[in-house]
C-alpha cells in the first residue's frame, strides 16, 4: 500500500469515527501506536520485580512476575487517545480486570483515589470509582502479545475513558488513598481528570486561560 493509499484510508477512518461519535475533539486518528514517555525506557530484572498494594486496603500484599501472571485474565477491544493529540481504535489488550483484582486484598471505605506508583519514581492519580469501571485493567499484553518494552512491559494500568498518561507504564505499586495526589504530568500542569471527550488536557492558568 502506498503512502497516498495510506493517507486516504486514515482519513477514511477517521471520518468513521468522527461520525461514529468515538473521536474526542482535537484529536487525529493514527495507525500506528506513537511512543511517548518522559526518561529512558526501564529494564525488567523478573528476578526482583514485584507488584504491591498497599495504602487503605484491608492487607497489604505483593505478587512477584510469576504469581501475577497466574491471576484470571480478561480480554477487552477499546479506544485510546493521548493528550498530544492522537487516539487509536478497537486497540486489543487483555489483563487483569481492576475491579476483580481489588477484591484479592480488600479496599477500606475510606479509600477515594488510587496513585499508580511507576519505575524510576513516576506517579499518576485515578479516583477509584472511575477505576472500578468495566474496561480498567491491569494490562500486560496488546494485541495478543505481550507489551513491548517501551509501551510498559511488563505492566502497566488501562484507563480507556482517561488520556493516556493516566495509564501508567511500569507500574510497581497501587496505593489506595483517602486524599487525592496529583502525580507527575498533573504537576507539571497536565489536567488533574484528564477526559478526552471534556478536552481535559492542561489545568487553568488564569481567568482568560
Amino acid at each position: 500500500m502506498s503512502r497516498a493509499d495510506d493517507m486516504l484510508k486514515r482519513r477514511q477512518e477517521e471520518a468513521r469515527m468522527k461520525a461514529e461519535g468515538r473521536l474526542p475533539p482535537g484529536q487525529s486518528l493514527t495507525l500506528d501506536f506513537p511512543v511517548l514517555h518522559y526518561g529512558p525506557t526501564p529494564g525488567f530484572n523478573e528476578a526482583t520485580w514485584n507488584l504491591k498494594v498497599w495504602g487503605l486496603v484491608e492487607k497489604e500484599v505483593s505478587w512477584t512476575w510469576a504469581e501475577f501472571q497466574k491471576l484470571p485474565t480478561v480480554k477487552i477491544t477499546t479506544d485510546i487517545h493521548c493528550v498530544t493529540r492522537w487516539s487509536k481504535f478497537d486497540t486489543g489488550w487483555e489483563g487483569v480486570l481492576f475491579r476483580d483484582f481489588i477484591q484479592l486484598f480488600g479496599v477500606k471505605p475510606n479509600a477515594k483515589y488510587v496513585i499508580a506508583h511507576c519505575e524510576r519514581g513516576y506517579t499518576t492519580n485515578v479516583p477509584l470509582q472511575d477505576m472500578m469501571d468495566d474496561d480498567v485493567l491491569l494490562a500486560y499484553k496488546f494485541d495478543g502479545q505481550f507489551l513491548d518494552q517501551e509501551h510498559g512491559y511488563p505492566l502497566r494500568t488501562l484507563v480507556p475513558k482517561r488520556y493516556l498518561w493516566k495509564s501508567a507504564k511500569w507500574v510497581r505499586a497501587l496505593e489506595f488513598s483517602e486524599t487525592d495526589k496529583p502525580g507527575f504530568w498533573e504537576n507539571a500542569g497536565y489536567h488533574n481528570e484528564g477526559d478526552p471527550f471534556k478536552e481535559e488536557r492542561y489545568q487553568r492558568r488564569g481567568f482568560f486561560s
